[in-house]
């Protein structure tokens, strides 16, 4: 059956100016059409309408970058660089990690994404298959990849194994409508050029996203130039692993030449601005690669190092450091970072249909109320959702259809089952840590 869902305002794209007093038709999975409410609904008599009343409705988020089931790691280690959180605190931690571990800790981190207007979600970590389960059980969409290294994970063994599974994954989630599965090596510094070029064959195999962590801290690339002689970007370039397949994490200590090297090469960019500060890495050249023409996406990172999952506290970071940093408030507008995280998020992923509320698109969309005290008054729509609106403020989210969250309750799983299950995996962990 049709629906026409109404709201005060309506974000269709972040090139498009809002629309007032509008309504979005949904049929099945995708949008129908996109107007004044009052022409649908003499267009449309005969479909269902849900009025969102005060409210602005706009495109689900992309969070082109996280660690979903890190959660269960919130606040274990902070205050220290990158190398040190994860060599003393992360990796000894992760060679306990259970499979039941990951899939809970996915479950609250799609509960946390919901109530922020996420809808789709990019992943990267262990037992990656129970991830998948999560997204499958409560009906949000994500770009799915098991974290590959040289030495022995716990989700898989020998490197080997691993390399089997990410086929084994992309053969049985091919067309897929919600699930696309993605080749995940974790680092130049984790993974050899033999590595790296085995996953780059297997994303070349069958058409996917290559995704990695490169140049995210001075040290990184210090290491991978002592070790290969060349910085990350151009130690990629030499491997023949720079094309629009990459998707990069983090990219904060590039130069000029990389910078142009990335435009050239189509390569792609999740910023995470959060995390990246956080750690003490530093601030990606942002405006540098949007003006070179880079599609550059906004990513949480994992919640053990942002530590939350918060999208609208990542727009506005993204937006204020930019500002802060050039001394000039014109970079880096509301309407541009609504546009990395939305349409820029879908582009750089190379998925059809998403980012935008159009005919033909995927029914992908989140709705703010405009009630709290903190959303009054308002006079620009893309202002109030990068500057004034916070994780919790959403009401609703449609992925694909179908509400996975109505009026402020997720539909599809059992959010205190989930948050009571990460409680007492966290008292595991601790156990494991103090043991240490």
């Amino acid at each position: 059956m049709q629906k026409i869902l109404k709201a005060k305002v309506i974000i269709e794209a972040a090139q498009k100016p809002p629309l007032w007093n509008g309504g979005v038709l949904v049929k099945g999975e995708r949008i129908e059409a996109v107007g004044p409410f009052k022409e649908l609904e003499a267009r449309y008599p005969q479909a269902e309408i849900i009025d969102f009343e005060n409210s602005i409705l706009f495109p689900g988020f992309i969070n082109l970058h996280t660690h979903a089931s890190m959660t269960i790691f919130r606040g274990l280690a902070d205050d220290m660089p990158l190398m040190t959180w994860l060599e003393n605190y992360i990796f000894p931690v992760e060679q306990h990690l259970r499979r039941d571990w990951v899939y809970w800790g996915a479950k609250l981190a799609i509960a946390e994404m919901l109530r922020c207007g996420v809808t789709t979600f990019v992943d990267m970590y262990l037992f990656e298959p129970e991830v998948i389960r999560a997204v499958e059980e409560t009906g949000v969409r994500a770009a799915l990849g098991e974290g590959l290294f040289d030495f022995p994970s716990p989700g898989y063994g020998p490197l080997e194994k691993g390399l089997a599974l990410t086929k084994e994954l992309l053969e049985k989630y091919a067309g897929h409508p919600r699930i696309k599965i993605i080749v995940c090596p974790h680092a130049t510094y984790t993974c050899s050029p033999e590595t790296l070029k085995a996953a780059a064959s297997l994303a070349e195999e069958f058409d996917t996203i290559f995704h990695i962590h490169l140049s995210e801290t001075k040290e990184e690339v210090a290491l991978i130039k002592a070790r290969y002689g060349q910085r990350p970007p151009f130690h990629l370039e030499r491997l023949g692993l720079l094309n629009e397949r990459l998707l990069v994490a983090h990219a904060v200590q590039l130069v000029d030449e990389e910078i142009e090297l990335f435009a050239n090469r189509g390569v792609r960019v999740a910023h995470c601005p959060e995390s990246n500060l956080k750690l003490g890495s530093g601030v990606a050249p942002v405006v540098a690669l949007l003006e070179a023409g880079v599609l550059i996406g906004l990513g949480t990172d994992g919640p053990a190092s942002n530590n939350d999952l918060d999208f609208f506290g990542e727009m506005r970071t993204a937006a204020l450091i930019q500002k802060g940093l050039s001394f000039d408030p014109t970079k880096l507008p509301a309407e541009k970072v609504f546009e990395m995280a939305t349409s820029i998020g879908a582009k750089a992923l190379k998925w059809e249909g998403l980012g935008v509320l159009a005919p033909g698109a995927q029914a992908d969309l989140a709705v703010v109320s405009l009630e709290a005290p903190h959303l009054t008054p308002f006079y620009d729509p893309f202002s109030l959702l990068v500057y004034s609106a916070k994780g919790g403020d959403v009401t609703d989210v449609m992925v694909a259809g179908s509400f996975v969250l109505r009026k402020g309750k997720i539909l599809t799983f059992d959010e205190e089952e989930t948050r009571k299950r990460v409680i007492e995996i966290a008292k595991e962990v601790r156990a494991l840590t103090q043991k240490g």
